[in-house]
């Protein structure tokens, strides 16, 4: 099969899922009209999909070798301002980083697949999560045992990404680490209340907070080694409820990024020490809660090559390949390429004009369908051509 030539016949079906998933959205780990289309679809289609722990999966074809396609499904807990006809009703749910057309391309290659599923020279199994977006849903499916019966040998996902940029391109990192870790964190700091008048009766949680924060700056300042890439973010402290009352509690949610297993070490380790001693400093305690632990994507280089060169086979206008790509945003993928040679590619959905203005996160970021023909045909084209490469 032309994959290329049958995705472009496709392309209005696939922009219809898009908009289908994307006026529905859901976050987290429960999406449960995301997962009903999804098996309705596949279903319609020809395969037997079935639930995988929160997300769903179907396999075509038979024996070895196996490779398995991933598409994430989840949207992010914000307004949208897209100003898009299809945008998510509710005011508060939008897909914002493109993982609707995720699961619409994956849905189109499912049907390509199973097209000529009488060709494929192995199996073809298909992973749609949720929660990519809470670090959550990997972690989840490989619980359910979506690396098992049958395990695969390799895995293949794709992310498109917004901005002012021509589609065509496509982006990818062979030789290193292509997107970061991520260790989020809770600090929960326990004291004690008391009038705001009378504050020699409180433990203050919210001055500990504070120099939490400040001794927090002090480890990327002068521990870290300014070689390694590392990033630590507090992004939300929360305490009080009023000017003159003095808390119990204080939060501070924040996360740990880096592309250097020794770096991130040394920060995870370093902000438990210095948060737990500081509270401790000011009569008070830290609680320190893990919210999210995934490791730096890295993509299989053998893999990865394999993969650019199948997507050279087809005959795509303007097809421009970015390598050596590396993000400090960070991806649960990761999960998978930990257990499977993976590789991940971004496929650009921007535009040139305005409409390309914002980034993926931004309430007002649009993204580009005419991708909506290049994702399924690199998913079916290079899943067939990896197992006719990689018989037994």
């Amino acid at each position: 099969m032309d994959y290329y030539q049958r995705a472009c016949e496709l392309k209005d079906e696939t922009i219809a899922n898009r908009r289908h998933i994307h006026t529905n959205a859901e976050v987290g780990l429960n999406t449960p009209k995301t997962c009903a289309f999804v098996m309705e679809k596949l279903t319609e289609y020809g395969l037997d999909p079935r639930a995988c722990g929160h997300g769903v999966t179907a396999t075509l074809g038979s024996g070895s070798p196996v490779i398995l396609l991933r598409a994430d499904m989840d949207a992010l807990p914000m307004p949208e301002e897209s100003g898009e006809p299809f945008a998510c009703p509710d005011g508060k749910t939008a897909h914002a980083c493109g993982h609707d057309f995720h699961a619409a391309m994956l849905l189109t290659a499912a049907r390509m697949l199973k097209e000529s599923e009488a060709d494929l020279k192995g199996t073809v199994k298909f992973m749609f999560q949720p929660a990519e977006e809470t670090f959550e849903g990997a972690k989840d499916m490989i619980e359910a045992g979506i690396l098992e019966d049958p395990k695969p040998n390799v895995a293949l996902a794709y992310h498109v990404a917004a901005g002012k940029m021509p589609v065509g391109i496509f982006m990818y990192n062979d030789k290193s680490t292509m997107m970061y870790s991520v260790d989020g964190f809770k600090i929960v700091v326990h004291g004690r209340g008391s009038h705001g008048a009378y504050p020699q009766n409180s433990i203050d949680p919210i001055n500990a907070a504070v120099h939490i924060y400040l001794a927090l700056e002090a480890i990327m300042a002068r521990e870290v080694d300014p070689t390694k890439a590392a990033i630590m973010t507090v992004g939300h402290i929360e305490a009080g409820t009023a000017a003159n009352i003095i808390p119990d509690t204080a939060m501070l949610e924040g996360t740990i990024r880096s592309n250097d297993k020794g770096a991130r070490e040394t920060m995870v380790r370093r902000m438990r020490e210095v948060a737990t001693k500081t509270a401790e400093a000011y009569g008070a305690t830290a609680e320190i809660i893990t919210l999210s632990d995934v490791a730096p994507l890295i993509c299989d280089p053998k893999l990865t090559d394999e993969v650019v060169g199948y997507m050279k086979e087809l005959p795509i206008p303007g097809l421009t390949p970015y390598p050596g790509i590396e993000a400090s945003a960070s991806e649960d993928f990761a999960t998978i390429a930990e257990q499977v040679p993976s590789t991940f590619m971004y496929l650009s959905a921007g535009y040139t004009d305005e409409r390309g203005a914002y980034n993926a996160h931004n309430p007002k970021v649009q993204f580009n369908e005419a991708v909506c023909d290049q994702g399924p045909a690199f998913l079916a084209h290079c899943a067939v051509r990896w197992l006719e490469e990689h018989q037994a």
